[in-house]
């Protein structure tokens, strides 16, 4: 089941516009505590919007290499708790039996944005090679797929404070989209849309409305996308890290504009810049 929870709210505000003061309200997004739990135990706990939380376990499974795909995944539950939602999640006995082995050689507690990895060693961990997946795009469906995304976030227009991350096919446009408070929430629980419908991520590209850090290029490689478009810029860690999985990495798309840093032979250019496409 999916939360009851609201994932809007609406709170008063004193906005200060054109030199005077005025009384009103605002919709903003919700933010809960989520915990993350396997066998019982609490694995992670994030801060994120109540909203598609049975995507959200999959793709954080799925990303965090608990699993492998979504047959290891027996039963999902979603409880409430009263100051937040625990998300129960049974695994298939062999894969419980390995989570369980992985935390037994835990050194210590850890952060989230990387949850659950026991060294530096995986945090900067391998990718799997995306290099060899047969996708191409026109050079103007970089910017088509940023300006799908700004059309396809009903929370972001409401409220101006959720990042969005979607699924674009050529020639099909967005087939996945996802919101959340946090760009690696949003990113996960897209990742668990595509993979249980039965998506390959290998057919699509990978379009986030935040800037590209290296945990996002990892997600996007597990996914099996060769290919994330952003708004904003990528870190250095990130380039190298796309570099390594043979993965196209697009940033700071604004309008018709972009900067392409790795993997530029995945997009075609037409013979007259003219003819490309122009979005706002």
């Amino acid at each position: 089941m999916q939360s009851p929870r609201p994932l809007l709210a609406l709170t008063r505000r004193l906005s200060f516009r054109d030199g005077r003061f005025s009384a009103n309200s605002r919709v903003v997004p919700e933010e809960v505590p989520v915990a993350i739990s396997y066998a019982g135990s609490s694995h992670a706990v994030m801060m994120a919007t109540p909203g598609d939380l049975e995507d959200f376990a999959v793709g954080f499974s799925l990303t965090e290499g608990i699993i492998g795909s979504p047959d290891e995944i027996a039963e999902i539950e979603v409880v409430e708790t009263g100051m937040g939602i625990d998300i129960q999640i049974s695994l298939n006995e062999d894969v419980t039996q390995a989570l369980r082995a992985r935390k037994r050689s835990m050194a210590g507690p850890v952060g989230c944005g990387l949850c659950g990895i026991e060294s530096i060693e995986q945090a900067v961990r391998k990718v799997p090679q995306v290099s060899s997946t047969g996708l191409a795009l026109a050079a103007d469906d970089l910017p088509y797929a940023i300006s799908l995304l700004n059309r396809s976030q009903p929370l972001h227009r409401e409220t101006r404070a959720v990042h969005g991350a979607g699924f674009y096919v050529p020639g099909q446009g967005l087939v996945a989209t996802r919101e959340d408070v946090g760009r690696h929430n949003a990113l996960d629980k897209l990742c668990g849309a595509v993979v249980r419908a039965g998506g390959n991520g290998a057919k699509g590209a990978v379009v986030v409305t935040s800037r590209i850090s290296v945990e996002m290029v990892q997600k996007t490689a597990i996914l099996g996308s060769p290919v994330l478009v952003a708004i904003s810029a990528p870190t250095a860690l990130a380039i190298r890290t796309a570099e390594e999985a043979g993965m196209t990495l697009v940033g700071l798309v604004r309008g018709n504009d972009y900067e392409i840093f790795t993997g530029e032979s995945r997009i075609s250019f037409p013979a007259t810049i003219g003819q490309l496409r122009h979005f706002g």
